[in-house]
């Protein structure tokens, strides 16, 4: 594969890693209003069955009511979540790192690598720990196991550039 498309390719898929991160980042904000809307629509009458069915609706229905009665009474433990919510945009920044130039910042590949790998014990073991519920750990899980896609796509293009002998990347070269 050419340079080019090397690169087009590893900006690709960073750029849908970062518009993840971002996405997940934005959305921590709007918890209580986000889990209505989704409470509103597992109670519609045709998705109802199948969330009751599958033990989804009750647990929702159970984190909803967790989050309004503490954000009624102790508003401030959604700052928490508001730092989550900073830190998934924070990390979605160092990506523009590799974005740039990714041979000089493959290391940011490894560390979004090394962070996908530590969801997964940490959403078994803490999920355990705060009950919540196996299959939703499961999804929890999915998240760094989804996430290490894009990223061992760009780090076997950043190899083959590298292989290449290029030890710099011209960003202006695609225009």
């Amino acid at each position: 594969m050419r340079q080019p498309d090397h690169l087009l390719r590893i900006r690709f898929w960073l750029g849908l890693f970062i518009i993840g991160l971002v996405l997940s980042g934005v959305t921590a904000f709007p918890l209580e209003t986000e889990l209505g809307s989704l409470v509103s629509l597992l109670n519609h009458a045709s998705i109802r069955p199948f969330a009751q069915s599958v033990h989804l609706l009750p647990w929702v229905e159970r984190v909803n009511e967790g989050l309004h009665v503490t954000n009624a009474h102790y508003p401030f433990l959604a700052y928490g979540t508001d730092w989550l919510a900073f830190a998934h945009l924070v990390i979605a920044v160092a990506f523009i790192g590799p974005y740039i130039n990714p041979i000089r910042n493959k290391w940011v590949i490894t560390f979004g690598l090394i962070a996908c790998a530590g969801v997964i014990p940490l959403a078994l073991i803490a999920g355990g720990y705060r009950g919540i519920p196996f299959p939703w750990r499961f999804i929890d899980c999915s998240f760094g196991l989804v996430g290490s896609v894009p990223l061992l796509i760009c780090r076997k293009s950043i190899l083959a550039l590298e292989r290449q002998n290029l030890s710099m990347v011209d960003p202006g070269h695609l225009v």
